[in-house]
């Protein structure tokens, strides 16, 4: 069985939409399991019902207003024409002032998954022969887990996507089942082992980072930027954990994985979705994912 592995990476998934679209359309990879974190969790429903143009449109348009519906920063352009981070510190006043344990919510992405996948559409997937797992973290239990498709009906399974995808302290933390839950990629940013325990024997494993870093973080201007260095520095640590682990049961198991890198820092902040650079973003994975293989393709010729 062949799988598809998505990471997190917040707006850096329209990159990972575009190597999927190359994989599945041009070299007509049928994949039996998709498993996503975060960002790779909204988008492998609609890959597994095939709608690539779908989501693709979705992505391309996609701002802040649809994915917060209390957002705790402003967005700031420096004298280099890059953007950074800024607190928007009526929202996070008012938001502490209602209780809330978060800087921000993000109740209109839930929206929005509602709106993008339908009913109907979840019927189909769960129907067909194809599943799709999303990865989650269990605060109160402290652990990792998995949600598949078909052990959900249609509301739960929708939680379960919003909830791969909820970035803590800067969108909601949810409360389900009687525990807290927070973005997988807390606990498994790049969950390749998971797909080799369902039963995977080659992997397509897309990484919304470059395979080495290139850049030093810039020091922090207030306290939102440190907390996004911080989890950004975590992040890191924990992917290059999760690819050991996934090549170490890979080469037990036999099973073939093929990693799809970023081949260039694509942002230093994935929370500020950019529907310009999002559609760049796109063109560029799947740009990549033809060179990638060609280049492959070519040495094995040789």
């Amino acid at each position: 069985m062949r799988a598809l592995v998505i990471s997190g990476g917040g707006s850096k998934g329209a990159f990972a939409g575009g190597v999927a679209q190359y994989l599945m359309e041009h070299l007509q990879h049928d994949y039996g399991l998709f498993v996503g974190t975060s960002t790779g969790s909204l988008l492998i429903s609609h890959l597994a019902l095939n709608k690539v143009e779908k989501i693709k449109e979705v992505y391309t348009s996609v701002n802040q207003d649809n994915i917060f519906s209390s957002c705790p920063f402003i967005i700031k352009e420096d004298k280099f024409g890059g953007k950074q981070i800024a607190i928007n510190h009526f929202t996070v006043l008012k938001n502490f002032m209602k209780g809330k344990k978060t800087f921000g919510e993000s109740l209109n992405l839930r929206k929005l998954i509602e709106r993008t996948l339908t009913e109907n559409e979840f019927n189909t997937l769960k129907a067909s022969e194809k599943e799709v797992v999303v990865t989650v973290s269990n605060l109160s239990l402290n652990q990792v887990e998995y949600k598949s498709i078909n052990n959900f009906e249609y509301q739960d399974f929708l939680d379960w996507i919003w909830i791969s995808s909820n970035y803590t302290p800067f969108m909601s933390l949810v409360k389900k089942d009687g525990c807290e839950y927070a973005d997988g990629g807390f606990g498994s940013m790049v969950p390749i082992e998971e797909a080799i325990n369902r039963g995977a024997t080659s992997v397509d494993v897309v990484i919304l980072e470059t395979e080495v870093t290139y850049y030093n973080r810039l020091p922090s201007k207030n306290v939102f930027s440190l907390l996004t260095n911080m989890h950004s520095y975590m992040a890191d640590r924990i992917e290059k954990q999760n690819i050991r682990i996934g090549k170490f049961a890979a080469a037990n198991k036999d099973v073939i994985i093929n990693l799809y890198y970023t081949p260039t820092v694509l942002t230093t902040n994935s929370l500020i979705f950019d529907k310009k650079m999002m559609g760049k973003w796109w063109e560029r994975g799947y740009e990549f994912a033809n060179q990638k293989n060609s280049e492959l393709n070519e040495i094995k010729n040789q």
